[in-house]
C-alpha cells in the first residue's frame, strides 16, 4: 500500500487522449488522461465509465444534449451510452473504468489505445 499523489503522476505526461493507470482495484483500473480537442463518437457496450474532471473544463456530448463538467465534478456514463468528450482547452480527467474497458470503444481508430502504460 503506497499513496499517490496526483499532480505527481500528472506532471510525467502532456500527450493527449492516452490514459495512464496509476492504480488497480476489484477488476477496476483508475487512470488519469489529459484530454483536448474533440474525441470521437463512440459507446461501452458492456461498461459504465466516469469522467472526474481534476482541472479544465470539459464537455460530454450527447445525441440529446451536452453536459458541462468543471474541476471535482464527475459524471457516470451508462454502459450502452453513446457520448464524445470535447476540450477546448485541456482538461485533466480521473477515469474509473473495468479493466477490459477500451477507450475509444465500439469505435476504433488512431485514438484508440489497447494497452496502456502504468505510471
Amino acid at each position: 500500500m503506497k499513496k499517490v499523489n496526483i499532480a505527481d503522476k500528472l506532471s510525467l505526461f502532456s500527450d493527449h487522449w492516452n490514459p495512464r493507470i496509476i492504480g488497480e482495484l476489484n477488476g477496476q483500473h483508475v487512470k488519469l488522461v489529459k484530454l483536448k480537442g474533440e474525441f470521437v463518437w463512440h459507446k461501452h457496450d458492456h461498461e459504465d465509465e466516469m469522467f472526474y474532471v481534476l482541472d479544465g473544463c470539459l464537455k460530454i456530448e450527447f445525441r440529446d444534449k451536452i453536459v458541462e463538467l468543471l474541476k471535482n465534478e464527475f459524471i457516470i456514463i451508462p454502459k450502452g451510452t453513446e457520448h464524445r468528450p470535447v476540450a477546448t482547452e485541456e482538461v485533466s480527467v480521473m477515469l474509473f473504468e473495468p479493466a477490459t474497458t477500451i477507450n475509444t470503444g465500439d469505435t476504433f481508430g488512431n485514438l484508440t489505445r489497447n494497452e496502456l502504460e502504468k505510471i
